[in-house]
């Protein structure tokens, strides 16, 4: 990256250079590689953002409906259906890993949980973490209503067995059960799916499940692999909260606060967290979320914003 910087450095120089001496013949020359420039510019920009040790595993990501029923239920199978859509415009695999059902919302969800592979997704979508919040006209009010529902969205890096974490095995209890969740019929007929309950010594135990498919040893590892990220995310929550008490910040880690309003009766989605706005929220529910991440990222690194959690008065 310092080498590039460098390069570039010396291309701006060189182009400060040609632009004294040009005439008018020139300037459409010479302002396309002005523009080659400031792509580059921004490209290099872009990769001082992935900040972190584990921005190049891939991302499990849970999607948990707010209260509020069928609504929100939703509301968080919308979300779900957007980061498979952003996944799929990027080139990611997506790895189901569990998924609960509504009845009475056909696309809705009250749990799903997902695995992203691609280059650096964990880096790219750790800036979706939060509660996400919708308005709109609810189709299933036969009064036509305007509501409110929220979700929220977690993001972790998958950490592998190269990963060091002590696991006591005394503190884990594994269950096993049917799988209630799509797959077909050798799925939905043997004990495949798996439950990891982890105590570890605290009062919050730690409870992972996966029924993704019919191997249960498959689902085992899956399930671990979670519980092994799961660990990892409590151990860094905890390190953020010693060194921000060791600065004397008061300030709350917003892990969990509401970072995006998607208004859809009035055609707008708002980042709370950078004021980034835009008027097409179909192109964003469809998956077309490339710059609010990229926004995102930025206010991680310390980019100027709103406040997290800044609400929107309409």
């Amino acid at each position: 990256m310092v080498e590039a910087f460098e390069r570039l450095q010396a291309d701006v120089r060189g182009l400060a250079e040609m632009w004294e001496m040009a005439g008018d013949d020139d300037r459409e020359e010479l302002e396309l590689e002005e523009a080659r420039l400031e792509g580059e510019l921004d490209e290099l920009y872009r990769e001082t953002l992935f900040k972190g040790e584990h921005v190049a595993r891939p991302a499990i990501v849970t999607i948990k409906p707010g209260a509020g029923g069928t609504e929100s239920s939703d509301w968080a199978g919308m979300l779900l259906r957007m980061y498979r859509r952003y996944a799929e415009r990027n080139d990611f695999t997506v790895e189901l890993l569990d998924a609960v059902g509504n009845d009475a919302a056909p696309n809705g969800i009250d749990y799903a949980q997902m695995i992203v592979r691609g280059e650096r997704a964990f880096g790219m979508l750790q800036s979706e973490g939060g509660v996400h919040r919708l308005v709109r006209v609810s189709p299933f009010d036969g009064q036509n209503r305007r509501h409110t529902s929220f979700a929220s969205v977690e993001v972790m890096p998958e950490i592998d067995d190269d990963f060091e974490l002590a696991i006591d095995p005394k503190d884990v209890r594994v269950d096993v059960y049917r799988s209630s969740g799509p797959g077909g019929q050798s799925v939905n007929t043997t004990d495949s799916a798996v439950r990891v309950v982890y105590r570890g010594g605290t009062p919050d135990e730690i409870v992972v499940t996966c029924q993704d498919g019919k191997s249960q040893i498959k689902n085992r590892e899956k399930a671990m692999t979670v519980l092994r990220s799961r660990l990892w995310e409590r151990a860094e929550r905890r390190r953020l909260e010693e060194q921000m008490k060791a600065r004397g910040d008061q300030k709350a880690i917003e892990w969990g606060s509401q970072i995006r309003s998607y208004v859809l009766d009035k055609q707008y989605v708002k980042d709370h967290r950078t004021a980034t706005m835009r008027h097409d929220p179909d192109a964003v529910l469809d998956g077309d979320i490339q710059d609010l991440i990229w926004a995102g990222l930025e206010w991680r690194a310390g980019g100027a914003g709103a406040p997290v959690g800044e609400a929107d008065a309409t």
